[in-house]
């Protein structure tokens, strides 16, 4: 009988030669069904498939881990990566899993491996904690879109898969362009060019957020986006919602979306200082926590406006929509 795949159900039946051997099975043996003088097929070097015909999308990403897995000498970490790991996580801007001509696996640069068929080996300094998608670990979304875009030449595409990213709620603009950075490709133009979109992408599902969150949970109705200034014209701050009342502003804090931008903390901190001395309350929002956790920042929020009886009279300032 064939021997068992090391794969539970799901009907993935790839094995290594050595497992077909240890079973006293030759790799020439023909595969149970297969018309007569037929061998276990071959996916990759070492890999066999346990029956006839093409191999499944699933079984070609099983082909790959098992073949990247048995040129270790030691247990290490490796996942999907690129288009294939962005079709496991269901984005519709990428073909299907049956149209791809390569699965990329990102393994630990300190790995000697190199591509085969089509198997293409990506390598990372530091790799994330892969997600388990269907029981294959799979890069996390930022990873895999920046594998993703490292061979896509078109800003077009590019530009389609970022955006998906953040509209399908995967990521934040941020984690993106921070993952990008860490990969050497934000100076590549077709991301360059893509990255203005994106940042206005997330902020417009950040606003979105805090909208639902206000009216969600029942916080009182903000001034939205809205500029404080002084009574003389002196500007003091843009936030995105201000209840004059209680004298608490929100800010959404997308400072560290573009790491090029010199001296945020510093200059946060002296908006916080002046802010303070008026009897202002600012609050900084992160669009990440309002995506995972609003009920959070919307007690956050609560906490604030009950506070704000407690404080001392607020300066005057004049509000004006931003």
């Amino acid at each position: 009988p064939p021997p068992r795949p090391p794969y539970p159900s799901r009907g993935v039946q790839v094995v290594t030669t050595r497992q077909l051997r240890a079973l006293g099975i030759a790799p020439h043996a023909a595969a149970a069904g297969a018309p007569a003088g037929s061998r276990y097929p071959e996916l990759l070097p070492g890999i066999r498939l346990l029956h006839p015909g093409p191999a499944t999308a699933e079984e070609r990403l099983y082909a790959a881990l098992l073949y990247t897995a048995s040129r270790a000498a030691t247990p290490g970490p490796a996942m999907i990566t690129g288009l294939a790991a962005l079709a496991l996580h269901h984005f519709t801007a990428t073909p299907p899993l049956t149209a791809l001509e390569h699965v990329e696996v990102l393994v630990p640069r300190s790995r000697r491996l190199c591509s085969t068929g089509f198997l293409r080996v990506v390598r990372g300094p530091c790799l994330p904690i892969p997600e388990e998608i269907g029981g294959i670990p799979t890069a996390p979304v930022p990873r895999a879109l920046a594998d993703a875009v490292a061979e896509v030449p078109d800003t077009p595409t590019v530009l389609r898969l970022l955006t998906e990213a953040v509209r399908g709620a995967h990521c934040e603009a941020a984690d993106i362009l921070r993952e990008l950075g860490r990969c050497g490709l934000t100076d590549r133009p077709q991301v360059a060019d893509a990255m203005d979109a994106v940042l206005a992408q997330g902020r417009a599902m950040a606003e979105g957020r805090l909208y639902a969150m206000v009216r969600g949970h029942r916080l009182p109705e903000p001034l939205w986006n809205v500029a404080l200034r002084l009574p003389g014209g002196t500007p003091l701050i843009e936030v995105d919602a201000y209840w004059p009342e209680q004298a608490v502003a929100l800010d959404l804090d997308t400072t560290r979306e573009r790491p090029a931008i010199a001296g945020p903390d510093a200059r946060a901190a002296h908006r916080r200082s002046e802010l303070e001395r008026l009897g202002i309350c600012l609050l900084r929002v992160s669009p990440d926590r309002l995506r995972t956790a609003p009920a959070d920042q919307a007690a956050v929020v609560r906490t604030a406006l009950i506070a704000a009886a407690e404080r001392e009279p607020t300066g005057y300032v004049v509000v004006r929509p931003r």
